[in-house]
């Protein structure tokens, strides 16, 4: 079996939103659609600390479809819409299938991963940024990461993981049913926290410090924290 997904390592993270771009660019995102996000725990603004001079803290997680083994978005879709792939465990959209009911945004814990396109697709620029066999995206349908479903099909790893993409080198892609992967040797070594772990979805997105293992990184505590900051500071136009 293979079952793929993400460590992303929350030390390393320095909030620069290149992982974001990437994802954007790749996949040709529609004005005002993110699929990936990078969100601040600190301050009431994006990018600022929290506390009182010089006592001051700061970091970032970034946020996608955490593309659950037990996802409860698929539990829910009437038309089979939205489904997890068998060969690799990828939760993905169908936008042909979509009817727009968005139930699925509606039963996904992880507020904003899912983009909802109300009327037809808008573009800052006038031409297709995204690569061969990107999405192309409609009216009234869901959207959100897939893992660059179709750099996987070239045998590529999603855009926002690149070595190239990410200067922190914070993300890492690979199959977690391989323990000779990279993914698996870093929550081996670090162990991992999955995101509102306690909603038994079972995300295949884990969440390190690679400063050392056992490190509690109160994932969930600073998810919401950060939502509660999100919608006038990092617009969140998708949030469901």
């Amino acid at each position: 079996m293979t079952r793929l997904g993400m460590v992303i390592d929350t030390f390393r993270c320095i909030g620069c939103h290149t992982c974001a771009m990437a994802c954007k660019l790749e996949n040709n995102l529609p004005n005002n659609n993110w699929w990936n996000r990078v969100l601040t725990v600190g301050g009431e603004d994006m990018d600022t600390p929290g506390g009182i001079y010089p006592n001051l803290s700061k970091k970032y997680f970034t946020l996608g479809c955490q593309h659950c083994t037990n996802p409860a978005c698929t539990r829910v879709c009437p038309v089979g819409a939205t489904y997890k792939r068998e060969e690799d465990g990828v939760v993905f959209q169908d936008y042909d299938k979509c009817i727009g009911c968005r139930m699925c945004m509606a039963a996904c814990p992880y507020t904003g991963v899912r983009n909802f396109n109300w009327e037809e697709p808008q573009y800052y620029v006038g031409i297709q940024t995204g690569s061969g066999g990107a999405p192309t995206h409609k009216k009234h349908t869901v959207e959100k990461c897939t893992l660059c479903a179709h750099r996987l099909a070239r045998g590529e790893e999603p855009a926002c993981c690149q070595d190239s993409i990410c200067p922190g080198r914070a993300r890492y892609f690979g199959d977690f049913d391989d323990p000779s992967s990279k993914v698996s040797q870093l929550l081996a070594r670090y162990g991992g926290e999955q995101l509102l772990s306690d909603m038994q979805t079972e995300p295949n997105i884990y969440y390190i410090d690679s400063r050392g293992a056992g490190k509690d990184l109160s994932i969930a505590n600073a998810y919401k924290e950060a939502l509660n900051k999100t919608a006038g500071s990092e617009a969140v136009v998708a949030s469901h």
